[in-house]
């Protein structure tokens, strides 16, 4: 995948449906509508393909969760579901743009709604969210930090991120492409087991 802002974030997406005979269809064949470029940062981009409220997932109609004019956070909250694909350029098209707030122009400014606490401490990119978030590298290699342990991750790696802080890191010299399922969880309680949470969540 080129580092070139021309294709940044552009994702192609098919989406299915059921007609009126109950048969099923393809609805919708194009590039993902909802699209995150950043003016800051050239290569770094991001196309949301499906985003589900919380509540019951229903698949009736052809409603598009993910239209270009829907406003999707950062991080669901709990038992929402973002399906996000995400250019990551190396860290050193970041410049000084990753700690002077580039947080806040991927949520337009609105990061009380975007759900993550950021710290630039480790890495520019270094956050947390309340979500679990199964990631997947499709195409380049980026590292994952965390708090005490980092990881090498290429191709065809998955990676189950759980309400952790965490960062992606791309050391390499050419743009790393992640495709990301995030659903809203319960917060992380340090020394605490999952199912400790959930005993003390009505």
């Amino acid at each position: 995948m080129s580092g070139s802002q021309d294709g940044a974030g552009r994702v192609r997406r098919v989406v299915t449906g059921v007609g009126e005979q109950g048969r099923s269809r393809i609805v919708s064949d194009g590039l993902a509508p909802n699209t995150f470029r950043s003016p800051d940062v050239e290569g770094f981009a991001s196309s949301v393909a499906w985003f589900s409220p919380a509540g019951p997932v229903s698949n009736d109609g052809d409603h598009d969760t993910a239209a270009g004019d829907v406003v999707i956070p950062m991080s669901p909250d709990l038992g929402e579901v973002i399906f996000r694909v995400a250019d990551f350029p190396p860290d050193e098209a970041y410049g000084t743009a990753g700690e002077d707030g580039l947080f806040g122009s991927i949520t337009g400014g609105d990061e009380a709604r975007d759900g993550a606490t950021h710290s630039g401490d480790k890495h520019f990119w270094f956050h947390k969210t309340d979500s679990i978030d199964f990631a997947v590298v499709l195409d380049g290699e980026i590292w994952l930090l965390l708090d005490d342990d980092e990881c090498l991750l290429r191709a065809g790696d998955v990676v189950v991120q759980r309400g952790t802080a965490h960062s992606w890191s791309n050391k390499s010299d050419r743009t790393c492409r992640m495709a990301f399922v995030l659903l809203g969880a319960l917060p992380v309680r340090a020394g605490e087991s999952a199912e400790d949470a959930l005993a003390g969540h009505p």
